[in-house]
């Protein structure tokens, strides 16, 4: 997700290529900005792309908005020369009346010696300033600028628990509150996420100071300015000392900020929590399009069948004695129960209780196994490639019968998830070899979101195949040892003929061959199961 700066460039940008098919688009909203702003020298582009990695954008130098068509679908969706389209398109229209607030009410710059972190929080202080104008001057465009937080907001706003993410949040929601764009209710959870992590002093300071920005004049950067001074001493942060905004650190989990801005993100968008979050992944983390899928082998269903055999053995190869309630004897009678069983059967119902209760030699509960297979797809990797795309199709199917839950994610260069958790694919999804291993830790990242892998009270494991060879060691290794801490057992499997670096808080096994990394990630599977 781009800085909230992104959305009002200082540059004149180059004018995103607006294809044909959106044309109207362009020259409708062209014609519609003076009523949103009352100024006459604007422009409107509306294109796929546009708004410079942004859903949107102001360049004031070019006196022009961007808005990427990509939140309107279709050019012929609605008639953008209508009134009646705006309901069509909520999202997009409500992008074009955030811009038209940057436009109209955006009037000051930073100078140029401003530090970057005190320039980041002026502009976010910005975003809430400009829509409260807005909706001051055009109180009907609050019901747009509503549609457009969820475009404007990402989970990723707040990838880690610490103050400068939780004041960052607090800026983006808490302040539209105030600004009436939003209400209380709408971001109950996020509000309470935020306190805890600030602290309530802090919270009401940093309210005091975006209140006091809602009322500072259009052209006066200067307030603005000492204003974002002030939030950063709030904060602890010396500008001269850190002039860069803080960034999150790589080796820590997402939190409950996280969590809480995607619920809040999941209510806004009319889905669940886990909808939202199957969204999230299936289009930042879902397989490309041209990597290739096929049947699977004789050889596959076969081995899938006799892992599912090994795993249910594993769950059964021990009988405890136990007591287990039965309607009829032998067993010993239960009085509370008898005379329960003959009201029922007086009543004229069909009795459910169970008089008697018998011993047996039944296998003992199980708990349901998580397991995230990790597999490194750099070059030096590429033997491993097939033959790790079986062990995630088996995997899977094994699974099925015998409470466990699987999946496999590969990292290169981005974290793919080849075999999502809970699904059966009836094809095999072969993941090429190629690119580096900058993504390893956000395929930790996501292996933990998909799996809980941190919660304690199940049955966790993450097997990682890859020679070790990864860019950001430290980072890398703060997360293995989080797992490790909470519980989760990490099993790492790296090529005998590669070198590479071990590890902490592993189990490290040297692999001959590829066969021999899905034998051991099966024999930790069962081993798992039958000691858990």
């Amino acid at each position: 997700m781009p800085h909230p700066s992104s959305h009002r460039s200082a540059g004149s940008g180059a004018s995103a290529a607006s294809a044909p098919d959106w044309h109207a688009w362009s020259d409708a909203w062209t014609r519609h900005i003076p009523t949103l702003t009352g100024r006459h020298d604007l422009s409107v582009t509306v294109a796929p792309g546009a708004g410079g990695g942004a859903p949107a954008c102001f360049y004031p130098h070019a006196r022009r908005v961007e808005v990427d068509a990509t939140h309107i679908g279709a050019p012929d969706v609605a008639d953008p020369h209508k009134a009646s389209h705006k309901r069509l398109v909520p999202t997009a229209y409500g992008l074009l009346v955030h811009e038209a607030a940057h436009a109209a009410h955006s009037l000051w710059t930073a100078p140029t010696d401003t530090p970057p972190v005190v320039a980041a929080v002026a502009d976010l202080l910005e975003e809430s300033r400009a829509e409260n104008r807005q909706r001051g001057r055009r109180r009907g465009d609050r019901r747009w600028l509503r549609h457009t937080v969820t475009a404007l907001l990402d989970p990723g706003d707040a990838p880690v628990d610490d103050a400068w993410h939780a004041a960052h949040l607090a800026g983006l929601l808490l302040a539209r509150v105030d600004a009436r764009i939003i209400t209380a209710k709408d971001i109950k959870g996020v509000r309470a996420v935020v306190t805890a992590v600030l602290g309530r002093k802090t919270l009401r300071q940093l309210r005091d100071v975006w209140r006091e920005a809602h009322t500072v004049d259009d052209t006066d950067a200067t307030a603005m300015i000492d204003l974002a001074w002030r939030w950063c001493r709030i904060l602890g942060i010396d500008p001269h000392q850190r002039p860069e905004p803080p960034q999150p650190d790589p080796g820590a989990f997402a939190g409950q900020l996280a969590q809480a801005l995607a619920d809040y993100l999941a209510h806004a968008t009319g889905v669940t929590p886990a909808e939202y979050a199957a969204q999230q992944i299936q289009s930042q983390h879902g397989a490309p399009a041209w990597w290739t899928r096929r049947d699977p082998t004789d050889a596959e269903r076969s081995a899938a069948r006799h892992l599912a055999a090994r795993m249910r053995r594993a769950r059964t190869h021990v009988p405890e004695p136990d007591s287990r309630p039965s309607p009829i004897p032998p067993g010993r009678l239960r009085t509370r129960h008898a005379i329960t069983a003959k009201a029922q059967i007086a009543a004229g119902s069909m009795p459910t209780a169970t008089p008697w209760q018998r011993r047996s030699q039944i296998p003992p509960p199980k708990p349901t196994l998580h397991l995230a297979v990790l597999v490194d797809t750099s070059f030096s990797m590429h033997s491993y490639s097939a033959p790790m795309s079986s062990a995630g199709w088996m995997l899977a199917h094994a699974a099925r019968t015998n409470h466990a839950i699987t999946t496999m994610i590969g990292f290169g260069s981005s974290a793919t998830v080849l075999v999502p958790p809970r699904q059966h694919p009836t094809h095999v999804l072969d993941m090429p070899a190629v690119g580096g291993t900058t993504a390893f830790g956000d395929a930790v990242k996501l292996a933990d979101q998909l799996l809980h892998l941190r919660q304690p009270g199940r049955l966790r494991m993450l097997a990682v195949v890859s020679d070790g060879d990864l860019p950001d060691i430290e980072p890398a290794q703060r997360l293995i040892t989080t797992l490790h801490q909470s519980g989760c057992a990490v099993l790492w499997l790296r090529p005998a003929d590669l070198t590479g670096h071990t590890f902490g808080h592993t189990t490290t096994l040297l692999v001959d061959d590829p066969v021999a990394a899905v034998d051991a990630i099966a024999d930790a599977a069962v081993a798992a199961l039958e000691h858990a």
